[in-house]
């Protein structure tokens, strides 16, 4: 039984083990989805939209935008724990992740507290070749 108020489907505090993982994740970063991100937050800098413009500015091809990239770990959290809150979210960018790459989300749980109800959970965005790129810790309430 969720406690009252929380989402249909909440994962509870007692349910959380540590050292659980999350589901990993296939997050989309095509072109058109990280042009369709750029547009809605006016992030029109064209390192993140055109592969050969990004290529003058010295990168490999266009890459994602750093706060994408906390949005796609944060989105792995509310998948695991529906209606949770994050309460804090640092992230490390490694190196660009590309638009058009594969990369994979993944999620550890390194700390449960008790008397704030609260999990940390270890985050990371690897590419299809295994380099991380992006790490971070979050702190959710459940």
């Amino acid at each position: 039984m969720s406690p009252a108020g929380a989402a249909p489907g909440a994962r509870r505090f007692e349910d959380v083990e540590f050292g659980e993982e999350l589901d990993a994740q296939a997050p989309d970063v095509s072109l058109a989805t990280v042009t369709r991100f750029c547009k809605a937050t006016r992030m029109l800098a064209q390192r993140f939209m055109d592969h050969e413009k990004a290529k003058t500015e010295g990168l490999p091809g266009a890459i994602v935008p750093g706060i994408m990239s906390q949005g796609i770990l944060v989105a792995a959290i509310h998948r695991w724990a529906p209606g949770c809150t994050v309460r804090k979210i640092d992230t490390v960018f490694r190196a660009p992740l590309l638009v058009d790459s594969r990369p994979r989300c993944r999620g550890v749980v390194t700390n449960l507290d008790e008397a704030t109800r609260t999990v940390e959970v270890d985050l990371t965005l690897v590419n299809e070749a295994g380099e991380t790129r992006v790490v971070g810790t979050a702190l959710v309430e459940l």
